[in-house]
């Protein structure tokens, strides 16, 4: 049985195929689609947003430590919040077999660093596997259920945005999806519970793990030698020459280098260390190849292995053909420079900048035009509400991590910072670590005003729900919690609702709560328009015979606003495009000369 499937629908049939009982994940792009495609297989697979990946992870050990197959998936990112349980758990180790797949983002398409998580798989003593195109992500996905349950182990697979998102043919075999069998459990406290007086022997068990592990990687299919296909000519500059490579690097060294000896890693950490040695006295010279930090060829040369040294960067943003032909380029000189990075450069200079805007209605635009308005000190968070940092509502002054936002304005409190300040999170994101920070700040009292961003869904990755949108991942109703009394019961006094499409109402609101020298929060509530299919609620237009030109309607930088007629150099009238206006009547409210109304 043949399927076309990216490396995350890949993942998500390989859970089903292999007997996942529990899958727990929250979501963040590059890795959202995983859980959302395990939501198929709800009829054999218990799955669930959680509302952290910390707890995503913890759910998905306590599945585990019951004798069954559990899966948790996350965004790079998010296995930094998740550290704190999979750090001891690496030393309690799985019973039912144990996966975390963490979806890394070179380039930084839609995150905040680049990190890359497999040090963290080292750090943590985790088995960790990497593929390279959607079968393998299949393939290894399976394999790291049965690898977990033999060596007691998390497995990580380390999905990369290029893999995640890329569709191949994937050979699914004979594809029966049903539960795996539990494993008996059995009341087991010198494993399960790492107290002193245990901690030290699951340590010592943890090393020698490691080593058994090494000697397997040594033999997996998953690592193997790849040579020169029949009929390719090899440069006699390229003669001599082997790569180590890995992951998606492995398909850009195919390309570009054809004529070479590869040893393609797939199992990489720990790094089979025998199988490198032997390929590198196999070979002249060695060339490591890897997307983002030098991994392998850190520990090669700790092995004591020459290496090729080269000028051309690897270690940062995305692989592609043409910096693997420069590579080539330098250190064989027997094919050009690529010239499509120049040419590129001046192509995109040509072509009109079109950065990411809020969506036309969106609530969040109206906030950010009222705090930029009140000159106010504004730390974000991770969302879309983060593109309220750039023209033309600048109303944004710094981003750090899901839920920093409080801590960061709380911090600029106590350091004497003058003049407003407030917090900005969404409603997801206060779910996933605000709680912790508006208890902080009461606690701590710091007069910090935190705005929640209430749209009750998970904007930014997709119209994920959350514990405010009243549905779980598989369409099932759920409570749906308020903030409000969230915020009330952690012993809040100044708790404010407000439209977040009555721009006069959250003026006096938002000011107030600043002013009041007491924590607050407030609640700017508008539903999303797309996922709560309201994006044509009506239709502006403008009256040409009362519009000045002043410009204060472009200031809310929304996409159904172009500009009209030039009445004055430099002056233009604004026009409404209808086919993407909302209708939300944010825009009439900043004309002082009523020349917006709405029509429908």
């Amino acid at each position: 049985m043949k399927k076309f499937l990216s490396a995350n629908e890949a993942v998500a049939h390989a859970a089903a195929q292999a007997g996942c009982v529990v899958a727990s994940a929250y979501p963040g792009t590059p890795s959202t689609e995983i859980l959302e495609n395990i939501a198929k297989f709800k009829d054999t697979i218990k799955c669930e947003w959680a509302v952290n990946e910390k707890v995503a992870v913890e759910t998905a050990i306590g599945a585990s430590m019951a004798g069954a197959r559990a899966l948790t998936a996350m965004k790079h990112v998010g296995l930094n919040v998740a550290m704190d349980p999979l750090m001891t758990f690496t030393y309690v180790g799985p019973l039912g077999g144990f996966v975390l797949v963490s979806a890394d983002d070179p380039g930084m398409h839609s995150s905040q660093n680049e990190q890359d998580n497999r040090n963290l798989a080292k750090f943590a003593r985790a088995l960790l596997l990497e593929p390279a195109d959607s079968q393998e992500a299949y393939d290894m996905t399976v394999k790291a259920f049965e690898l977990s349950e033999k060596f007691q182990v998390p497995v990580i697979i380390r999905l990369t945005t290029r893999t995640s998102h890329s569709s191949s043919m994937v050979e699914l075999g004979d594809f029966k999806p049903a539960p795996h069998p539990l494993i008996p459990y059995v009341k087991n406290i010198q494993k399960n519970i790492p107290v002193p007086a245990f901690a030290p022997t699951q340590r010592l068990n943890a090393q020698k793990r490691t080593a058994a592990m090494e000697k397997m990687a040594c033999t997996s299919k998953f690592n193997r030698v790849v040579k020169p296909s029949k009929g390719v000519k090899i440069s006699a500059k390229a003669k001599g020459l082997g790569i180590v490579t890995s992951a998606v690097a492995y398909q850009y060294v195919k390309e570009i280098f054809p004529d070479c000896n590869i040893l393609k890693l797939g199992w990489t950490n720990p790094l089979p260390k025998a199988l490198v040695a032997k390929f590198a006295k196999s070979v002249k010279k060695l060339l490591v190849v890897e997307e983002l930090d030098p991994f392998l060829e850190d520990q090669i040369k700790a092995m004591g292995i020459k290496v090729v040294e080269h000028k051309t960067e690897l270690n940062m943003l995305e692989l592609n053909a043409d910096r693997l032909q420069n590579l080539r380029h330098e250190i064989l000189k027997d094919v050009p420079r690529a010239k499509a990075i120049s040419n590129f450069k001046s192509q995109i200079s040509e072509l009109p900048r079109r950065p990411p805007v809020l969506c036309s209605g969106c609530g969040h635009r109206g906030v950010f035009y009222v705090l930029h308005k009140l000159g106010v000190t504004v730390t974000g968070d991770i969302g879309c509400y983060t593109l309220g940092a750039f023209p033309p509502l600048n109303a944004m002054d710094s981003t750090i991590c899901m839920g920093a936002s409080i801590g960061n304005a709380a911090g600029m409190k106590k350091a004497g910072l003058k003049g407003r300040i407030c917090a900005v999170l969404g409603d997801s994101t206060f779910f996933h670590s605000g709680m912790t920070g508006i208890l902080s700040a009461l606690y701590n009292g710091t007069p910090v005003t935190t705005i929640v961003l209430d749209n009750r869904i998970t904007g930014m990755t997709g119209h994920q729900d959350n514990p405010g949108s009243g549905k779980t991942l598989d369409g099932n109703p759920a409570p749906v919690v308020e903030i409000d009394a969230i915020a009330k019961a952690c012993g809040y006094k100044r708790v404010v609702t407000v439209s977040a499409d009555d721009l006069a109402a959250l003026e006096k609101t938002l000011a107030e709560a600043m002013d009041s020298n007491e924590p607050a929060l407030v609640i700017a509530y508008a539903p999303c328009r797309i996922a709560a299919k309201l994006m044509k609620e009506g239709l502006c237009e403008v009256d040409e015979t009362k519009c000045k030109a002043c410009g204060a309607c472009f200031k809310m930088g929304c996409p159904a606003m172009t500009r009209g007629k030039e009445i004055r150099k430099g002056f233009f009238q604004m026009k409404i495009d209808a086919s993407l206006c909302a209708g939300c009547k944010q825009c009439s409210q900043v004309c002082k000369f009523g020349a917006i109304k709405r029509v429908r």
